[in-house]
């Protein structure tokens, strides 16, 4: 009973950190607003919080297909967290799993429509998994700090993808992006442009709820969650009670590699008709997954949750310009509440520190 209070109150903390790290984003964003136009501060302050949802099911399609790729990047920052490992690699994970959904969405076509799609958001997920287990292995058998390792495997994939999408002529010279996709690749709607008139919705909405589902069920009700969050809270007594660190380290980062490139290919794939561009620019999705999984406090649910907030306050931002805001206040604006949302760890450990530890301490000598 008494372990029971314990995680409810951490779960309460976790969510007010969250609260407290979004709180301090939006302040950042008011006062960017009133600097650059006081005048129209409040307004435009009221549209961020407005999102989507000022344009109807087309605002609200706008936020879900935005929010799937960072909440798949989320969802593998996560989940990498979960053992203690820090995968800033996600982006180079999104951009190789991208380039492969793409490359068979193209050149595959010979595959039947009902498996074109599957073949694509499967051999991403592959490419994504064995670009995440290189920092993963050389962090297992030589103890190379995997931060250090993953942001250089995020530029060899950049520079390797812009040189093969001419190479494998995937590209639109006149355009500087790929070539469309097959029909037969993209995101099946499923019946959900019907359900859900305008919103321009497919099938990765539900992909992403199953990929939750998923990761959830594996972290906190199987053998292997356990040994990987064992990992993560204390290497040393993890091996010495017989679990395999080096083993968990791999399939970690390999698992989190997966669930990035799958992120790419349902961005590149789905409805909204995005191409691959070539630009020595990081995947802004990998970044902002780092903020959504740290504003969901790695819980996958949390994440899920985080990433719509996300999405839903960028679409506000976006809205900003019919209030004569320029794009670069927009963009200072989305990025300080998306990046403050790396401050919700920060507040975590304040009130663990000002409440918790304390009662704990009451509690010890009672």
């Amino acid at each position: 009973m008494k372990n029971n209070n314990k995680n409810f109150q951490k779960s309460i903390i976790s969510f007010s950190s969250s609260i407290m790290a979004i709180l301090a984003g939006l302040l950042f964003g008011l006062i960017i607003l009133l600097v650059s136009n006081a005048k129209q501060a409040s307004a435009g302050f009221i549209t961020i919080l407005q999102g989507g949802l000022v344009n109807g099911m087309t605002g609200i399609g706008q936020t879900v297909n935005l929010a799937v790729p960072i909440i798949m990047t989320g969802l593998a920052v996560g989940f990498a967290f979960r053992t203690g490992l820090f995968n800033i690699g996600a982006a180079g994970q999104f951009t190789l799993g991208s380039f492969v959904a793409v490359l068979v969405g193209i050149k595959f076509t010979f595959l039947p429509p009902v498996i074109h799609f599957i073949v694509a958001l499967i051999l991403a997920g592959i490419a994504g998994g064995l670009w995440g287990f290189i920092p993963g292995f050389l962090k297992a058998v030589a103890n190379v700090n995997e931060v250090i390792s993953s942001i250089m495997t995020n530029y060899i994939g950049i520079f390797f993808v812009n040189m093969m999408i001419p190479k494998l002529k995937l590209y639109d010279q006149l355009k500087n992006q790929t070539l469309p996709v097959a029909e037969s690749a993209k995101t099946p709607r499923l019946g959900l442009d019907i359900l859900f008139p305008d919103a321009n919705l497919d099938m990765a909405l539900l992909i992403v709820i199953m990929a939750v589902v998923i990761i959830y069920i594996i972290i906190e009700k199987t053998t292997f969650g356990f040994e990987l969050k064992a990992c993560g809270m204390n290497k040393d007594a993890s091996r010495y009670a017989g679990i395999n660190d080096k083993k968990n380290i791999i399939l970690a980062m390999s698992i989190s590699g997966v669930l990035a490139g799958i992120g790419g290919a349902l961005m590149y794939l789905g409805s909204t008709g995005k191409y691959m561009q070539v630009l020595d620019v990081i995947a802004p999705e990998g970044f902002n997954g780092i903020s959504v999984a740290l504003l969901g406090v790695s819980n996958p649910i949390g994440i899920l949750f985080a990433g719509l907030f996300i999405a839903h306050i960028t679409v506000g931002g976006y809205n900003l310009q019919l209030l004569s805001f320029v794009p670069e206040v927009i963009d200072m604006i989305v990025a300080a509440i998306i990046y403050c949302g790396a401050f919700s760890l920060v507040f975590k450990t304040i009130i663990l520190k000002l409440f918790f530890d304390k009662k704990d301490k009451k509690e010890d000598k009672q």
